[in-house]
């Protein structure tokens, strides 16, 4: 039996926010010291970082769990099923339903329960819940749902990374200009006719002893900023550091396990966090092997969407698999490996083959 992605779907935004509307951001440092520099300076050094040039912002009238569900839908559609035969829908998520200027987020019924109920499934054996993994939590999904599949509890599985990073941004942050919005999808099934191809394998680890807060939630840094809010932060170089340590490890040790050589691999989909680290971690990765990395081997949505945590592999895969990128296609028997980091710190590598 193989477990194989059968349909794919994402939701982009509509609200383009490119960096020159933050050249006006009054940005202060995290121990509330104002950043003594132009803002254009700012956003200037920062495009050359992070490889960033626009985000995408959900519209004030939506909120998670619907990027969620219109990302399903796609996926439910290309993968041609009945949406009363899903077993499983995984929603993987880290703020929950946000509305604007909220401070508090909203999980009660799970995302999953409300995709479940704006999809329109009767089926209450289709069990629907949410999964916190921090950024590489929609693969976590993935993986989740290849075992229930092999254990042989499912045989249709939806799983959908949905964020709203916007609301949870602190505008005197400079970091709050790598955050944006969207929701990807893929629809895993069981194909016992199917020879090759699938999830190979996979690996996952938790690292928490003295990284668990390396991301975290924190007030403004601007210290006359009262709202009692509180906002997405981080600590930028203990996490690079931190990734290129440990992610080009989880990566060969997933494909070594997986029987394929380096030269097998058509394409690596890295979590989209940071367009100089995930360089970083690939020629780190290929390094291993002795070799230079291969042109074309890394498609990058991050320019044009931001970070959208868990909804960044999703998105990526379905815009490769549907064509938008020139020089980036799949076709069957390509060998691909997923790869993300984020909070917690969490890591997790998965090597898939195109059936």
């Amino acid at each position: 039996m193989k477990v194989i992605i059968t349909g794919s779907g994402s939701y982009i935004p509509t609200k383009v926010r490119k960096n020159e509307t933050f050249e006006g951001n009054e940005f202060y440092n995290p121990d509330g010291s104002l950043i003594e520099t132009t803002g254009q300076l700012v956003v200037d050094k920062f495009r050359e970082i992070t490889g960033i040039e626009e985000r995408r912002y959900l519209k004030e009238d939506l909120v998670t769990s619907d990027m969620a569900f219109f990302a399903a839908e796609k996926a439910i559609a290309d993968a041609g099923i009945d949406k009363e035969e899903l077993d499983y829908i995984i929603v993987a998520h880290n703020y929950g339903d946000l509305q604007v200027d909220s401070s508090q987020s909203d999980t009660v019924p799970s995302l999953g329960a409300r995709v479940k109920h704006k999809l329109g499934i009767k089926n209450p054996k289709c069990v629907a819940y949410d999964i916190l993994f921090g950024c590489p939590g929609w693969l976590e999904a993935v993986i989740q749902s290849n075992s229930f599949i092999r254990s042989g509890i499912a045989k249709k599985c939806l799983v959908i990374g949905a964020e709203s990073l916007s609301r949870v941004v602190d505008k005197h942050d400079r970091d709050s200009m790598i955050y944006s919005d969207g929701a990807g999808a893929v629809v895993i099934e069981s194909k016992p006719d199917v020879k090759e191809g699938g999830i190979l394998t996979h690996g996952s680890a938790t690292y928490a002893f003295e990284e668990a807060h390396f991301i975290y939630f924190g007030s403004s840094n601007k210290q006359e900023v009262k709202d009692n809010r509180r906002y997405i932060k981080m600590y930028g170089r203990k996490i690079y550091e931190f990734a290129l340590t440990h992610v080009p490890q989880a990566m060969s040790e997933c494909l070594d396990r997986s029987g394929h050589d380096i030269k097998d691999l058509k394409k690596i989909l890295i979590h989209q966090a940071n367009e100089k680290m995930d360089d970083a971690i690939v020629k780190r990765f290929y390094r291993k092997y002795k070799m230079d990395v291969p042109k074309d081997i890394m498609p990058m949505s991050i320019g044009e969407l931001g970070n959208s945590s868990v909804a960044t592999i999703p998105t990526l895969y379905d815009r490769v698999i549907n064509g938008y990128y020139d020089n980036h296609s799949l076709k069957s028997g390509d060998v691909i490996l997923f790869a993300s980091v984020g909070a917690g710190m969490n890591i997790n590598a998965m090597v898939y083959q195109m059936p």
